[in-house]
């Protein structure tokens, strides 16, 4: 039943993944970030994603681990999928030490952007040494920012590539709201990694190959475990999904909205995205 739905969930989940490089080519537009516009974005890119996990996906888990296994156990198995796909992402967070795991925008990609507005041409008389020294630290941070980021793409490349194998409006869903959530990844390698070099393409570049992860993730997860495919373990795969997916939502996304906007515009891009997903999913 898989066979006719592989183009589509490569295709959706390449459209996910790229969407860091569109993140990446905002900076060839954007004079300033506004931190309030970027703080409604996370918070609606959460809202979708948290809203996707737990009225989708995990109720559609429940229900086909129910009918194969009980009601009792059928619940059993969705929440140890659930959770355990919290304990993968959590793993992955933790595997990366914490003060070089840049995986969200943080504040020195958007002060770097803001205050470097304007004035590349005021800059002649800072030391060469210093100003060298600084273009390494930004570069290394790039850098940083895209191997984590490729990292992180891996589980969620493959979490929208099955899914959206076993139920395509459903991997619509999830690789609209990965896409979401890659944009501003994106933003967060392309940034340092411009000011360090000047080069615009090369920062775009490097911004999309970190989120080519995300299908060559699909991809070889889908081989190494096509054998196992059965209806238990798509079951098991789309709790493991909304997992992965709250856990991202809660640790990287709403934390970051709120360090860069008021708490209420980051709760109400939540309850936005909440209501588009919801309201959107009558209309399909």
């Amino acid at each position: 039943m898989f066979e006719g739905n592989f183009i589509n969930a490569l295709l959706l989940t390449l459209i996910a993944g790229l969407a860091t490089g569109v993140g990446g080519a905002i900076i060839m537009f954007v004079k300033r970030f506004s931190p309030k516009v970027l703080s409604a974005a996370l918070g609606f890119s959460a809202g979708v994603m948290i809203f996707i996990s737990l009225v989708e996906l995990f109720s559609e888990s429940r229900h086909s681990l129910s009918l194969l296994f009980g009601d009792k156990l059928g619940m059993l198995y969705t929440l140890l999928a659930f959770f355990g796909g919290m304990g993968l992402i959590a793993l992955i967070d933790h595997l990366v030490p914490s003060y070089e795991n840049p995986h969200e925008v943080n504040q020195l990609t958007i002060e770097v952007h803001n205050n470097a507005v304007g004035l590349e041409n005021s800059l002649p008389d800072s030391p060469p040494a210093t100003e060298n020294k600084e273009s390494k630290k930004l570069l290394r941070l790039g850098l940083l920012s895209s191997i984590v980021i490729a990292v992180h793409n891996f589980p969620e490349g493959l979490a929208t590539f099955v899914t959206a194998m076993e139920d395509p409006s459903l991997g619509l869903s999830i690789a609209f709201a990965i896409a979401l959530h890659n944009i501003p990844e994106g933003i967060a390698v392309a940034i340092p990694i411009y000011y360090a070099t000047k080069r615009r393409g090369k920062a775009v570049w490097n911004a999309t190959l970190s989120g080519l992860a995300e299908p060559l993730g699909g991809i070889l997860g889908f081989i190494l475990l096509s054998r196992l495919l059965s209806d238990s373990f798509i079951g098991i795969v789309l709790a493991s999904v909304a997992g992965i997916m709250v856990y991202i939502s809660f640790d990287e996304l709403l934390p970051t909205a709120e360090n860069y906007g008021a708490h209420h515009i980051a709760i109400i891009g939540v309850i936005t995205g909440m209501a588009f997903m919801g309201f959107g999913m009558m209309l399909f």
